[in-house]
This record gives C-alpha cells, structure tokens and sequence, in this order.
C-alpha cells in the first residue's frame, strides 16, 4: 500500500514537472498553441478512425458501399465519417502553421525536436494517402494508381517494387487491404513519435520570438500558458464543428462520390489540398526520375535546415532580408497549392515550374546567407 501511494506521488511530480512547473519563455504568443492542438486532433483522429474501422471492409467490392453503409446506416456514422476526414485537412493546416512558425523562429536550431517534428509529417502524410485511397471513389482508384506508379522510377527494381506494393500486376483487391492495414498501424507509429518529439522538446525548452534562452524571462506553463492553449482549442475546435456540420464535403473532390471505375479516366487526377504542392512540384518537370526525386525533395529537404542553416540569431525578425525571403516563400508555397489544383495546361504548367524552382532556390538563398553572417561575424 505504501509503496503503490509512493508510485502514485512520484507520477504525480512528473507530471507536475512536465505541464504544470515547466519554464516557458513569457513572450510566447498563441503561434505556439498548434503544438497542443495537434496533440488533440491526433487524438480524435485516432478515435474516430477506430469506430470507423470496426464496420470498414477492405474490399474493392464492398469498400465504397461500406462507406454508404456508414453513412446511412450506422448510428452516427455519418458524423464519425465527417469529422474523420476533415479532421485530416485541419490537422494538416495546424501542421503546415507549426511548422511555418518554426522556420520563422529559428525551432530547427533544436536539432532533434526539429527532425522529429518533420518525421512525424512525413508519416502524416504517407497515412493521409493511405486513408484518402480507402473509400475506394473514382479519384481514390486513380490516385493510388498515379502515385504507386512513381516508384517504377526507381532503376531496377522500380517495376518489381510497384508489383509488391500492388500485390499483382495492377491496383486491385490486396493494394485495398495493404493500405488499409498500414493506415491502421501508422497512427499509433505517429503518437510514439509524438511522444519522442515532446521529450525532446523538454530537453531543450521551448523557442521563443526572441530567439534568445533566457532563464530569468521565463514562467510556468499552468495557468499561463494552459489556459491559452485552451481557449485556442475551443476556439478552432468551434470552427471545425462549423465546418463538420455546416460544410462536411468542402475538402472532399466530387469524383470521390462515384464508384471505382479503372476503364474511365478522370479528367483532372488531383491529391487533396495538402499535397497539392508537391504535386505541382512532381509535374512540373518532365523527366519521371527528375519529377520523383524533386517530390520527395520537397519535404526531404527540411531534414537538412539545422545543418545548413547556422544563424547567429534565431528568429528571422533580426534579418530584414531573411523575413522577405520567407513571405515570399510562404506565398511561393500557396502559389504552388492553387496550381496542382489546375488542369494542367498553359499557363499553369510554366507556372508550375516557375514556382517549383523558386521553392527549392530560396531555401538555398537562406542556406547561403547563412554562409556569408558567419563568415562576416
């Protein structure tokens, strides 16, 4: 008994030095409330995704009637359903904010927070594909099609790896069952290193808009900072009710809404919105190997921001020329997400690799920068 009430004490002193006494810096704004609203939109992702599993079929034959089924049938599947798939666009929103806000601030001086944080995006991402595959629609089919199709590129063993992916010489029946199984399994992969990104994070501290580490400007994180988190959680959360109630469908594509049909070509084959640009990215360039390597470039790259970028200060609003390049960078990016969702024509496609060799050359441009402040200092 004494000893059980001596466990209990000791959890509750970490806990209370992990979320409640932990030093936060006092100029924090609410940039950094994303943090936790992630944490909560994993969560609910989690959640809603295993009350959908348990009636889910994978099986290109039932798949899409299932998610009728849901829809109709089940009681309150259709809200499960809904907040299950717009909850991917608004979890990969506050991501992209995240993560905007530590390219601003300078978060990827924190070498192992940063690369873990971009881990767990790329592990998002590889889930939201596999998700947006599953209810086996129109664009889903053509989707896993265009996108399993990239790896052929690969020398060699490009055409047997497509193959394996496949499981047979074409997307079918134990592509559905694949992907389901990993979509299921990625998930819980993503909170592990969630977990591991926190720990992290409370080694170092958490940045700051100054830039600077300071222990005499900082405060404990309750109440300071967990009723911000809060208020922001309700806040955004009252929007995405709005959105789940008011607009269920408005990040869904409308080829999506029709069965699976591999004789028929959409016209215009697109990812959902938060993949739109590397998309572009991927079709701007012509040569299939080029393309590839480009695409997973797009993100690949943020691996390498804490080695090639070695500012004096952290945050950007120390460089006047550093805050331009990123807005134009940030706006690079939007241009790039507006194109992939144009048919792929004139103008767009010369935009398209306008814009794609902008997002890589301004990277390098602050990778250079970065280069000239040392040597001067």
């Amino acid at each position: 008994m004494l000893k059980s009430l001596r466990k209990k004490d000791h959890l509750i002193s970490v806990v209370n030095s992990a979320l409640v006494d932990l030093p936060s810096p006092s100029s924090l704004s609410y940039f950094w409330n994303f943090g936790s609203l992630l944490g909560v939109f994993l969560g609910i992702q989690i959640i809603t995704g295993l009350f959908l599993a348990m009636q889910f079929s994978g099986d290109v034959f039932l798949s899409f009637d299932v998610i009728i089924h849901i829809m109709r049938d089940v009681n309150s599947g259709w809200l499960l359903r809904v907040m299950h798939a717009n909850g991917a666009s608004f979890f990969f929103l506050f991501m992209f904010i995240h993560m905007g806000r530590g390219l601003y601030y300078g978060s990827y001086r924190f070498v192992k927070t940063w690369l873990s944080g971009v881990t767990i995006l790329l592990l998002s991402m590889a889930t939201a594909f596999l998700g947006y595959v599953l209810p086996w629609g129109q664009m889903s089919f053509w989707a896993a099609t265009v996108i399993t199709n990239l790896l052929s590129a690969i020398p060699y063993i490009g055409v047997s790896l497509v193959e394996w992916v496949w499981g047979g010489f074409s997307v079918g029946n134990p592509t559905l069952t694949r992907f389901f199984s990993f979509h299921f399994v990625l998930p819980f992969i993503i909170l592990f290193m969630v977990i591991l990104h926190l720990v992290f994070l409370h080694e170092t501290g958490s940045s700051n808009p100054l830039g600077v580490k300071s222990d005499l400007d900082s405060v404990f994180f309750h109440p300071y900072f967990s009723y911000k988190d809060i208020y922001g959680f309700m806040l955004l959360f009252m929007m995405y009710l709005l959105v789940c109630f008011l607009a269920p469908y408005i990040f869904m594509d409308v080829e999506n809404f029709i069965s699976s049909n591999p004789l028929v070509t959409p016209v215009h084959i697109q990812p959902e919105w938060y993949f739109l640009f590397a998309y572009t990215i991927l079709r701007s360039i012509s040569s299939k190997i080029g393309g590839v390597a480009a695409l997973f470039m797009s993100v690949l790259i943020y691996y390498f921001l804490p080695f090639i970028f070695s500012f004096r200060y952290r945050s950007a609003q120390f460089y006047i020329i550093m805050q331009y390049i990123y807005w134009y960078f940030l706006a690079n990016w939007l241009m790039l997400t507006w194109i992939g969702a144009c048919e792929v024509d004139f103008p767009y496609m010369q935009l398209g690799m306008l814009f794609s060799f902008m997002y890589f050359y301004m990277i390098f441009m602050l990778s250079l920068m970065s280069v000239i402040e040392d040597n001067i200092m």
